[in-house]
């Protein structure tokens, strides 16, 4: 597989600075926290629940609804943010959809660079999945039927959980722990952030750590012990680097393990999550194939 990409720091730059792009990010930002405000107070919800002790390990829980007692899907959610930036309560905006569907919605915090490291964020979300995996009954979710989805970082860290080997994680968790992921946008080659000056110092990522956090330089997963399917997508307004970096994973894990590998036209980094929730679009017919509704 062709990992190569120009390493000039201008251009990498102008590729992966996404706000730079688009410009009208600020408006998008605000309507999302907007949303997710309207979100957290029309409920159900629970705000703030600890996965673990440290800064940042957090979640929220939206619960499905129309569901009459059977337990629900789990849609666990991970922001993006270039791992240093943006929280769980900027996404809230994504979970009445889903419930709506009979879904139950996990949106998760993470400690953020450069207080912690990206394996360190990784590892966070493990510990999150894990939680999730022993305490979602209690909240009327399959721990059975649980989809990992996450935009840019986020999307990182979905294809991540679901090449995690969860038995070595803990005796009580099963080898399908994540059943299926959705990567929006995803970064899956760390390489070239390494590199990219705008958002290096926050990184501080080294060779070493692009090698072991690198979906594209991983072994794939495969789709063995029950484990399911990575459905990756970027929007097709989105820079040449982000088309490419949705491009790597195909190839590195096999067409059986990434069935799904495309660009969504019309979409720039930010407008391509909306997608997720629009009824008549293809990103949330795809998230509703995934989690089985």
């Amino acid at each position: 597989m062709d990992l190569s990409f120009n390493r000039d720091p201008a251009w990498l730059d102008s590729e992966y600075n996404n706000r730079a792009l688009v410009p009208e990010h600020p408006a998008i930002f605000e309507r999302w926290a907007r949303d997710s405000q309207a979100a957290r107070q029309q409920g159900p919800a629970l705000i703030d629940l600890r996965y673990g002790h440290g800064p940042g390990e957090s979640l929220d829980i939206f619960p499905a609804q129309g569901r009459g007692g059977a337990a629900a899907p789990v849609l666990f959610f991970i922001h993006g943010g270039y791992w240093r930036s943006l929280d769980k309560a900027d996404h809230s905006f994504l979970a009445p959809a889903f419930q709506r569907l009979g879904v139950c919605v996990v949106v998760v915090n993470y400690a953020l660079c450069p207080a912690v490291t990206i394996p360190d964020i990784t590892l966070q979300m493990v510990q999150a999945l894990a939680w999730t995996h022993r305490h979602i009954g209690v909240h009327g979710g399959d721990a059975t039927r649980i989809t990992v989805a996450g935009h840019s970082a986020g999307g990182h860290l979905a294809a991540m959980m679901l090449a995690c080997r969860w038995a070595e994680v803990g005796a009580d968790l099963p080898p399908a722990l994540v059943r299926n992921a959705l990567s929006v946008s995803g970064v899956f080659d760390l390489e070239p952030v390494r590199l990219a000056p705008f958002v290096a110092p926050s990184l501080r990522l080294t060779p070493a750590q692009v090698q072991k956090a690198s979906p594209a330089r991983l072994p794939s997963p495969g789709l063995r012990e029950g484990r399911g399917r990575l459905y990756a997508v970027a929007g097709g307004a989105e820079s040449s680097e982000f088309r490419r970096q949705n491009a790597l994973i195909q190839p590195a894990w096999g067409r059986d393990t990434v069935p799904v590998c495309e660009d969504l036209p019309g979409l720039n980094h930010f407008t391509v999550l909306d997608a997720l929730i629009e009824p008549k679009h293809r990103l949330h017919a795809l998230a509703r194939e995934l989690l089985g509704v």
